[in-house]
């Protein structure tokens, strides 16, 4: 199989197999402000990442390029809503057209369409630095995300066997690479272990890609002939991963792994995030309801993030790490248990 027909199992294995609604984000609830003492028009979305100045805490996270006109098309109409709605935007492992040089036009399609946007290159951790800076040549990137996905190779039939010195390599690029590096997982969540070892790291923030979305285990198993069935269910869920990382590390965390709405949003920004990336909800919508209503959509969402931020008295998306929340069911005893004080959200002040 090429890896551009590899690339197209993917996005149709993905849309078929669906969203898990396994984030943990039912077991999040926020404490009602009744005095919020707040305007809508006092609300800004703008979000820091870094050295990144990002105009919304939603971003669109990393789908696809590689798999020839297919990915080539999907990438125009995710450019053209990125530039639209003003979203960052990244592209899917340029792995691909690093190897073989006629794939490059579906990711430099990303650029051409969002000229001044802002665009995150995606590479694996086996990446060199050159490849690395090729990456980011390639569609002139403002930041490079380097992805984990150990459980995808694991189960994908002709994936890697081998991941020694996954950190070193990543550590390497960082200082290397004109452009900030953000470390994402690919759907099983960053722990606290890993994000304390990236904290002392030069990398600019962590992309958790946790568990409860898009499953790339089960996706995979879909292409095997023996079936891989232990890890469908393996991963750290969302809402976890993210209180996990925020704990043990000072970096930024980026949330991502099955937020589906303006609420898994907010959630996710409350629990330590930093903003919050969607892939399967959005690549769903654009491809059943069209660009137009996907824009459209896209614009509610930041609407109904104001909404929720002024319910809640938070002018800006910082506040929101300051907002009072309790955690209940498997989060509360998941943080319990590792030792990371889910009490601790539930008494939080937000100084106005």
């Amino acid at each position: 199989m090429t890896r551009a027909q590899r690339k197209q199992d993917h996005i149709n294995y993905a849309l078929s197999t669906g969203q898990q609604r396994r984030t943990g984000f039912d077991e999040v609830a926020f404490v009602h402000q009744s005095l919020p003492n707040i305007a809508v028009d006092e609300i800004h979305l703008q979000t820091k990442i870094g050295e990144l100045n990002w105009s919304s805490p939603i971003f669109i996270n990393a789908m696809t390029g590689g798999g020839g006109v297919t990915t080539l098309e999907i990438n125009k109409e995710l450019s053209i809503l990125s530039r639209e709605t003003g979203l960052a935007i990244a592209v899917g492992s340029q792995m691909s057209a690093l190897k073989e040089r006629d794939e490059r036009k579906t990711y430099e399609i990303v650029r051409k369409h969002n000229p001044n946007g802002m665009i995150l290159g995606n590479l694996g951790s086996e990446a060199t630095v050159q490849q690395a800076k090729d990456a980011v040549e390639m569609i002139e990137a403002n930041a490079l995300q380097i992805h984990l996905n150990v459980i995808q190779e694991l189960t994908m039939p002709e994936g890697d066997r081998d991941f020694r010195g996954a950190l070193e390599r990543i550590l390497e690029v960082a200082e290397n690479i004109p452009v900030p590096v953000i470390v994402k997982e690919t759907g099983f969540g960053i722990s606290a272990e890993a994000a304390k070892s990236l904290s002392h790291s030069n990398i600019t923030a962590i992309d958790i890609g946790g568990f409860g979305g898009t499953n790339f285990s089960k996706i995979e198993n879909k292409r095997r002939k023996r079936m891989l069935d232990f890890f469908n269910d393996w991963g750290i869920p969302t809402a976890i991963s993210i209180a996990e990382s925020h704990a043990a590390s000072s970096k930024p965390i980026l949330a991502s792994g099955g937020i589906q709405n303006s609420l898994d949003i907010v959630k996710s920004l409350g629990l330590g995030a930093s903003a919050a990336g969607m892939a399967g909800v959005i690549l769903k919508q654009l491809l059943e309801s069209g660009l137009n209503d996907t824009i459209d959509e896209v614009k509610q969402i930041h609407t109904d993030i104001q909404f929720l931020m002024c319910a809640l008295g938070c002018r800006r998306i910082e506040d929101l790490h300051s907002v009072p929340m309790v955690l209940s069911g498997n989060v509360y005893h998941w943080l319990h248990v590792r030792g990371l004080k889910p009490e601790r959200y539930s008494n939080r002040t937000l100084n106005q």
